[in-house]
């Protein structure tokens, strides 16, 4: 796992994209706080920019410095949640200004990936997390069903996991800074 982090910091540390098994399905991935590199990811999936991506933080700490005022409500999303589970928080900071949505809001979830976790841990930065496909395609379940032009379209292709098969993506929750609560996927 030590060289699979190591090959993959130098990628995102040039600013490039990766594809990674994360703590649900296959992702795309770069620096959260890199605009050029997200302008590519948008590309790549055939996405309009309008339509925000989710970003990974190793633990609360570092959710701490992308959030302006993290709603109470959200630690206890997070200590309770029983499977990854992102939330949709007002106000991020510290992030590219292409990543946030039109309504000042980023989804963010707290990896529980130990791979995710020690290569978020050791870049000290966010990185983006979506799913390895072109925008309206299905989601692949597995490595194996990821298409060739996204394989061909990232800079590294991280080689761990390949044999697992993970159909679910994450379940989506925005909570408001007025504490209101809203289940977007579950």
């Amino acid at each position: 796992m030590h060289q699979e982090i190591q090959k993959t910091l130098e990628t995102l540390n040039n600013g490039g994209l990766i594809l990674y098994p994360t703590d649900t399905v296959w992702g795309i991935g770069c620096d959260a706080t890199n605009p050029e590199a997200i302008k590519k990811v948008y590309e790549l999936k055939k996405r309009d920019d309008s339509k925000a991506l989710i970003c990974l933080v190793s633990d609360v700490r570092m959710l701490q410095k992308h959030v302006y005022d993290i709603p109470e409500a959200a630690y206890d999303i997070i200590d309770l949640a029983t499977k990854p589970t992102t939330i949709i928080y007002d106000q991020p900071i510290n992030v590219a200004k292409n990543l946030i949505a039109a309504d000042n809001t980023l989804a963010i979830r707290v990896a529980s990936d130990e791979f995710c976790q020690k290569l978020i841990r050791q870049f000290k930065r966010p990185i983006i997390s979506t799913s390895a496909n072109i925008s309206g395609m299905p989601t692949p379940q597995s490595y194996s069903e990821i298409s060739s032009e996204i394989l061909k379209g990232v800079d590294y292709v991280v080689n761990l996991h390949r044999e697992k098969k993970n159909a679910k993506p994450s379940s989506i929750i925005k909570i408001g800074n007025d504490a209101l609560v809203k289940v977007i996927r579950k």
